[in-house]
């Protein structure tokens, strides 16, 4: 057949037809090109054992403590109102200065975004005031100063936002990226829906893993406190979620005070100890106290999560069966615990 110039397919086609008609030959010979510039996924990056056994694997270092490793994907969760936000910032804080959280150390300074989606701008810029020791690499993304600039809602949830977020990690060497909370930050999904998280959260939080990029995501608990609200699905990927309970005396109008326990460690060759925190405002700054958490307390926790022996609880405490029961007469004494038969039952004090 012959081939006809542009002036002859401008004739039969018109101007009308002609325009779309290069148009979409010309994207057809850009995809043609690209598909044969691309590798195939699965041929190049089969291994063989033997040079599976020899590949050579960074090993992924520490952030903070034993239990917090790049690339890390983790949750915060717990009651509304207990200090989530506080500890979240904390720990922001002590990764981008280099110093500790609590008992937890730093191994190194850290390129953190914090991405807050609910505070006023003023009580983030306040907070981060009362717990900076020194100025380090943290850096902010405020729901409120989106809107400001842009008029758009900020909602993690739109591929594009994504896409924009991911790109501004990379191009500013982000290590750390702080999510403040799913409640504000993913709109637009079934809290309950396993699928609504996969295709529209955990394939970009994955992304963001083989990135090197760690992400903090808090979150608020349920209505038993015991687990986070929403789809179970979301601990799947993460390599650590560390819970907040309350504990009596806290006002989380002045500070915040809370236990934090995990519930789920990959990294630690044993759980973190449970620690009772104390963040108190004094004056333009914030003092922040810790210590390990009082027994009888996680002994009422768990009780209050569900577990109702001796055996349960001395399991998932660590203790043995004859500590767990000193533990049931002190809370007897105390008035609020009875036993009937082998199960404990919490009373109303």
């Amino acid at each position: 057949m012959q081939a006809k110039d542009l002036s002859d397919l401008h004739a039969e086609l018109g101007r009308e037809k002609l325009l779309p008609a290069i148009q979409e030959n010309v994207e057809e010979v850009r995809h043609n090109a690209e598909s044969e510039i691309q590798p195939p996924i699965v041929a190049s990056s089969v291994l063989g054992e033997a040079e599976f056994d020899d590949l050579m694997i960074a090993e992924r270092p520490a952030l903070l403590g034993d239990w917090f490793k790049a690339a890390d994907t983790g949750f915060i969760y717990g009651k509304r109102g207990l200090g989530k936000s506080w500890l979240a910032l904390a720990l922001a804080r002590a990764l981008t200065e280099g110093c500790k959280c609590g008992p937890w150390s730093a191994s190194r300074v850290c390129r953190v975004l914090y991405v807050d989606g609910e505070m006023s701008v003023d009580d983030l810029r306040s907070r981060n005031h009362a717990l900076r020791k020194k100025k380090g690499e943290l850096m902010f993304l405020s729901h409120q100063i989106v809107f400001d600039r842009t008029r758009k809602a900020l909602c993690l949830s739109e591929p594009a936002q994504q896409a924009e977020l991911t790109a501004f990690c990379e191009r500013e060497k982000i290590q750390v990226l702080i999510l403040d909370n799913i409640a504000c930050l993913f709109r637009g999904i079934e809290e309950n829906s396993a699928d609504d998280w996969r295709d529209q959260i955990e394939h970009w939080l994955l992304d963001l893993r083989r990135r090197g990029i760690a992400v903090v995501i808090v979150a608020h608990a349920g209505r038993n406190t015991a687990t986070m609200r929403g789809t179970s699905k979301r601990e799947d990927a993460a390599f650590w979620i560390l819970r907040l309970d309350e504990v009596s005396g806290a006002d989380e109008h002045n500070g915040a005070k809370f236990v934090t326990r995990f519930v789920k460690n990959r990294n630690a060759p044993s759980d973190p100890v449970p620690l009772e925190w104390n963040i108190k405002p004094d004056g333009k700054c914030v003092i922040v106290t810790y210590h390990e958490a009082d027994n009888l307390v996680l002994f009422r926790q768990w009780i209050e999560d569900g577990l109702e022996t001796c055996s349960e609880i001395a399991e998932e405490m660590g203790l043995s069966k004859g500590q767990v029961s000193k533990l049931a007469k002190k809370a007897e004494k105390a008035g609020w615990l009875k036993k009937v038969g082998r199960k404990y039952q919490l009373l109303e004090v």
